[in-house]
């Protein structure tokens, strides 16, 4: 027994080591301000899932962003019932087991064992002249792989990883979603409002065909301005019914996001009353170290990568395990255990010693991987950097446009009236009343188009900037 406590004592001075390296964090330049400010420099930070603190500033909820009650029901259905956003939850699942099945394998396997048998050879020893004896036997096992080296540890460490880049996955996932829904959502408001447009023109082309009409049929115009009023209204009876496909492939791409078979749905705010005075904080850039869930799941499968380096060394070292069987054993299954417990403790190693180099070459890929991590890790950060950029400048132009369309809108508006009033009174060709009303129809057209991009590029601001609950 006392041997025993100094192996034990042993080993658990020796539980503590861990081959291969902790992981240290890795070193990204980021700027200390998003272009536009008057900051320029770079700083250089270490980089650490447990060392970066997210402003709650920036931890908006998403109802607070868009006014918008029916955008913000389906937003929930989608949450509730999306498929995909069920798989990647699934994900979270499945690696949760993963990290209990590793960890089993840091601990001794209990198992039992019984057995009969009869023969003039029982148990590999012959019966005394060559006699048939009996042999029963009942057993509990005791099988336990010391982790000298690390190896299983570093094992655990990988499978925590998977289980925060699956966590990391499920919130990029609802990200993702809540801004496609948005996204999709404010197209079906784009189409709608550009339909209603069209419809308008239409009915105002087809009022003004009939007066061409008459007034050709009294000789008062030429051929050319009839064909010309019915081919700007073909034009406009042309475009209904580009909107009215591209409402319903809207309207069945939102109907399979909420989880449900294609169908009509209904909108809430119309595009041209949406409120467009949105403010996101941004935050600081190194913020979106610790927010961005795309960039989390590349940091811990670097920290995956590391730990499984270390598992690929310590397989190169030798396993040290202990064994035990206590028991009963007898020639007689009425008097199992008659003459005392059977017992069996021992301990064995096993190391290689001629793999003509397949261990190292392990060794080699893991750590080709953790730099593959490493590469991946660097690309997620700016290719984040580089989304945020461009959403920040597409807000900022779209919103200086904006203003140009509305002034376009209002100033065409305008002269299609005075264009019409003048034609009506023979001061100016019908020509110029015609391009008059092109002019009109394509600024209201051009107007639903800018404000569905400004609308959606918030909503993909909010996903690139991490998102808030």
């Amino acid at each position: 027994m006392r041997k025993l406590f100094f192996i034990l004592f042993g080993a658990v001075l020796l539980f503590s080591c861990k081959s291969g390296q902790n992981y240290q964090g890795v070193e990204v330049e980021i700027p200390e301000e998003y272009r536009g400010s008057d900051v320029s420099a770079q700083e250089v930070k270490l980089v650490n899932v447990d060392t970066l603190k997210v402003d709650s500033l920036v931890n908006i909820s998403w109802m607070n962003i868009f006014e918008d009650p029916v955008l913000d029901t389906l937003v929930q259905r989608a949450l509730d019932y999306n498929q995909d956003l069920m798989i990647a939850a699934e994900n979270i699942q499945q690696a949760q087991s993963a990290l209990v099945i590793q960890r089993s394998q840091m601990l001794p396997n209990i198992g039992y064992s019984a057995g009969a048998q009869r023969g003039n050879f029982v148990n590999g020893n012959p019966g005394s002249g060559g006699n048939t004896t009996n042999l029963f036997t009942g057993f509990g096992s005791v099988n336990w792989e010391i982790d000298f080296w690390g190896k299983f540890r570093r094992l655990n460490e990988a499978a925590k990883a998977n289980i925060i880049a699956s966590e990391e996955g499920f919130r990029a996932a609802k990200l993702s979603l809540i801004s496609t829904v948005a996204t999709s959502y404010f197209q079906l408001l784009e189409y709608k409002m550009r339909l209603e447009i069209s419809q308008e023109t239409l009915v105002l082309r087809d009022s003004m065909v009939q007066i061409i009409e008459e007034r050709f049929d009294k000789g008062i115009i030429a051929e050319i301005d009839l064909n010309q009023a019915q081919i700007q209204l073909a034009i406009a009876a042309g475009s209904i019914p580009i909107w009215e496909r591209l409402i319903t492939q809207t309207e069945n791409q939102l109907s399979v996001l909420v989880g449900e078979l294609p169908q009509s749905i209904q909108v809430g705010t119309a595009l041209q009353e949406q409120s467009i005075d949105i403010e996101i904080p941004e935050g600081l850039p190194s913020q979106l170290l610790a927010r961005r869930p795309d960039i989390l799941f590349a940091e811990q499968d670097l920290i995956a990568s590391n730990a499984l380096v270390g598992a690929a060394k310590a397989n190169r070292l030798p396993n040290i395990s202990l064994t035990g069987l206590l028991g009963v054993a007898g020639t007689q299954f009425n008097n199992l255990g008659a003459g005392g417990a059977a017992w069996n403790l021992g301990g064995s190693i096993l190391g290689p010693i001629f793999n003509w180099g397949a261990l190292q070459r392990q060794v080699d890929i893991e750590e080709s991987r953790t730099r593959q991590a490493v590469l991946n890790y660097e690309r997620t950060v700016l290719d984040a950097f580089r989304e945020v950029e461009n959403l920040l400048v597409n807000i900022q132009s779209l919103q200086t446009e904006m203003i140009a369309r509305e002034a376009h809108v209002k100033a065409a508006t305008r002269a299609q009236f005075l264009s019409q009033e003048r034609y009506n009174q023979g001061v100016t060709s019908y020509l110029e009343f015609l391009e008059s009303q092109r002019q009109a129809f394509d600024s209201q057209l051009n107007l639903a188009g800018t404000k569905q991009e400004l609308l959606s590029s918030y909503a993909q601001l909010y996903k690139a900037l991490g998102g808030g609950w």
